[in-house]
């Protein structure tokens, strides 16, 4: 196996499936941002003596790798996006590091022990960029970002692998790298504009000279006759052979419900629950909850007055409206006021869409800032929401997309959340093919449902926050 076919490999973390190429560079990373700090220590105190006590500036180190590298998740450094210039990574990058300095002053507040001073923070600061900036001209020079990319071997030319191409020309499947299609027995050949491979050799040897790392089983008809013989051979030599539902789910991050069938559902890896997932996820959310409202108390301030002053204390500042939880109970969510009042005079219920005339001047900007769902933190100690899960639907939607699929209830098998898997892959939903399209991440949700993804959700959310994407 060569190195670069080796970077392509994925590794399942809690469930998770995580490019190995990012998995090291997050590693090399968390080590030279450690580096960074004792550095930043040796050039602020030139020979004054600091490396006697070398050992106690460890835990520092750790702290301080640890929240920039979650920062720059949260910054979306580490999402391979194909043609990004490397100005806008230098830009990401830049802005990871600053805001990781926010969290650890906290830290230094509330923890002396862990304290920096400013110029040894200063100089880290820089050589961590330097050191960021480095492995990543290095990444794209030797390792290639297209090299990095799972190469995929698409068995069947049919309208099954026609999903395949639409979603690589649409983006959804950016960062795979389709080497062919390869047609089979009972294929109409006038079914797609696909022209197969013709293969002169084995297909394991084939897949071999190609570097093949996956091979996608794209058959509309389940009873098409599959090379079974050959399959297992690329499968013994370590070739992953899954099928086109089990590929979207890894690559795209969603389950199709065009593809969808009930035995996969419930043959396949996920869907675990238990009452040691739910007891920690509600000490986290009411934890989380309680540390976050004294910090967002200046900004309720200022939603409060805004609201008040703009509709000249006649309006309500807070709004409620009932939507659908966990089991499909119904619950009234909170959030603070952005439409105007009776927004809905006629009864009808309608989804709020881009430039809605009922948004008013504040609301705008609460909803950009996604400050208006603060009030949702009430939701979350009472225990009708958690932090990260699906967003709760109103009760007239819910039966539109009730109608529409017969999946939608699944999402429900879950507490809904204040940000979601869906909230940070899709862009705000307004419509009922939206809100299908959206239920493709829920499912995903559900059904790898981890502490790792929610970490993961959690802090790319950070970056649908600061960069007001989907706000509406």
């Amino acid at each position: 196996m060569s190195n670069v076919r080796f970077f392509r490999h994925s590794t399942q973390l809690f469930g998770y499936h995580v490019p190995t190429s990012l998995m090291l560079l997050g590693v090399s990373d968390f080590l030279l941002l450690m580096l960074a700090l004792y550095l930043g220590l040796e050039f602020r105190f030139q020979g004054d003596g600091w490396q006697g006590s070398f050992g106690s500036f460890f835990p520092k180190a750790l702290l301080y790798a640890s929240v920039i590298l979650l920062s720059m998740i949260g910054f979306g450094v580490f999402q391979r996006q194909p043609g990004r210039f490397i100005e806008a990574v230098a830009l990401r990058l830049t802005g990871a590091v600053l805001l990781g300095f926010v969290p650890l002053a906290l830290i230094f507040y509330i923890a002396p022990t862990f304290f920096m001073g400013r110029g040894v923070l200063a100089l880290t600061g820089i050589f961590s960029l330097t050191f960021l900036m480095a492995t990543r001209l290095y990444y794209r020079k030797v390792v290639g970002e297209r090299n990095t990319w799972s190469k995929v071997l698409v068995l069947g030319a049919g309208k099954g692998a026609s999903s395949i191409v639409e979603a690589v020309n649409s983006g959804d499947l950016a960062n795979v790298n389709v080497v062919g299609y390869v047609g089979l027995p009972g294929e109409s050949s006038g079914e797609t504009a696909i022209k197969p491979l013709k293969l002169n050799a084995p297909l394991v040897q084939y897949a071999e000279e190609a570097h093949v790392d996956v091979i996608v089983l794209a058959v509309s008809d389940r009873r098409a006759g599959l090379p079974s013989k050959e399959l297992l051979d690329c499968k013994m030599s370590g070739i992953d052979v899954v099928h086109m539902l089990t590929f979207f789910e890894r690559s795209a991050g969603k389950i199709r419900l065009d593809m969808l069938y009930p035995s996969w559902l419930y043959l396949s890896d996920g869907f675990h629950e238990s009452v040691f997932r739910r007891l920690g996820k509600r000490v986290f959310d009411v934890g989380a909850a309680l540390f976050l409202l004294p910090i967002l108390l200046p900004f309720i301030v200022m939603a409060v007055t805004g609201i008040f002053l703009e509709s000249k204390g006649k309006g309500s500042i807070f709004y409620s409206q009932r939507r659908i939880k966990q089991d499909g109970e119904p619950f009234r969510i909170y959030k603070f006021r952005s439409m105007v009042v009776d927004a809905e005079q006629d009864g009808v219920a309608r989804w709020a869409s881009k430039d809605d005339a009922r948004i008013t001047w504040v609301g705008s900007l609460l909803r950009k800032a996604r400050l208006d769902e603060i009030p949702q933190l009430y939701n979350v100690l009472k225990g009708d929401m958690s932090f990260v899960g699906p967003r709760p639907e109103r009760p007239e939607f819910v039966e539109q997309l009730r109608q529409k699929s017969s999946y939608y209830d699944e999402r429900h098998r879950v507490k809904p959340g204040v940000t979601g898997w869906a909230q940070i892959c899709y862009p705000y939903g307004e419509s009922i093919d939206d809100g299908l399209a959206k239920l493709e991440y829920d499912l995903y949700y559900v059904k790898n449902y981890s502490i790792f993804l929610d970490l993961l959700i959690l802090l790319q959310t950070a970056e649908v926050v600061l960069l007001g994407k989907g706000a509406q």
